[in-house]
């Protein structure tokens, strides 16, 4: 299973509060992508291809659910090597020195019919806070003998200067080669884990 970079994703409650589960992100089945402005005229859209994360669900009480999750930077992919590579680079991610975007959740919370997580995200060092409304989209049992469970986040819109990604260029007719507005797009498919059986005496 890939590693989690999206900024994806682990939960965990105290324990004995409540009877919730752990589950695994199946990367294989989940997406963390993003899309920002290109010279003011378009939208270059990428994602993270290595990413992982666990979360703790509560069916009864999503409140008591919680998440932490981490995103491989080098992983950025946007279909153009180049590019990717200046990505990479100490002008943006600097992810030779920032390896990893991090995202712990610190609660979650009622929204008028649905549920937001609040939590900080941290990308190149910096952490913010963020909401981030999400949907759980159902649950099934696989194939397999699994039991999985799928979670869809409404885009986050951040500004990526204040995350210290500042790098750009201006244009001759006004604007900038890169938007400073990067939209985040998130949908997770979790793996109930099965109880560790008991060791032998």
């Amino acid at each position: 299973m890939k590693r989690f970079a999206f900024p994806i994703l682990t939960l965990w409650l105290a324990a004995g509060l409540t009877a919730a589960d752990t589950y695994t992100a199946d990367a294989s089945h989940s997406h963390v992508g993003f899309a920002v402005s290109h010279m003011v005229i378009a939208k270059v859209k990428g994602s993270f291809t290595e990413f992982s994360g666990t979360l703790i669900y509560d069916a009864k009480d999503l409140t008591r659910s919680s998440i932490r999750g981490r995103i491989a930077a080098a992983s950025i992919n946007t279909g153009n090597a180049q590019r990717d590579d200046h990505l990479r680079s100490a002008d943006f991610f600097d992810a030779e020195k920032f390896p990893d975007i991090l995202f712990e959740s610190v609660k979650v919370v009622k929204r008028g019919t649905g549920h937001a997580v609040l939590g900080r995200l941290t990308i190149r060092g910096v952490t913010k806070e963020v909401e981030i409304p999400f949907t759980i989209t159902g649950t099934v049992k696989d194939p397999w003998g699994g039991e999985r469970l799928g979670v869809e986040a409404s885009p986050l819109t951040i500004d990526r200067r204040d995350f210290g990604l500042t790098w750009n260029k201006a244009l001759e007719a006004g604007g900038v080669v890169v938007g400073h507005t990067v939209t985040l797009e998130l949908a997770g498919e979790f793996v109930k884990e099965k109880p560790k059986e008991p060791e032998a005496k």
